[in-house]
């Protein structure tokens, strides 16, 4: 009986064991396998084309953005050198001034005296 029962338990294991390995086979099907294939490559492989479309399109953002900065930039650095061209007009303008009244000045003393 002894041998028997040793018998059936190790049959009864070996059948257990293979039922399992079916289910598993039915779990990992083709379709799964290359989703989670995909998977690893993709996070092992960056380099994929759809990673160089996401970074081509944030360069082509970056370099739009720094485009307008460089335009804003300029912009503004002529905005203040026509400011400084005024300011230099204006101080010519009221040194031309002073000299005048400092001619005036002169002449109203030399007349006075």
């Amino acid at each position: 009986m002894n041998r028997l029962s040793t018998v059936l338990l190790l049959g009864t294991l070996t059948m257990t064991t293979i039922a399992h390995a079916d289910a598993l086979d039915g779990l990992f099907d083709n379709s799964i396998v290359g989703s989670i294939s995909q998977a690893i490559n993709d996070a092992y492989n960056p380099n994929d084309s759809r990673n160089d479309d996401n970074d081509d399109r944030r360069w082509d953002e970056s370099q739009r953005r720094n485009d307008d900065d460089r335009r804003q930039y300029e912009d503004r650095r002529r905005q203040l050198e026509e400011r400084r061209r005024q300011l230099d007009d204006q101080q010519r303008q009221l040194d031309q001034q002073r000299r005048q009244l400092e001619d005036d000045e002169r002449r109203l003393d030399d007349d006075f005296r």
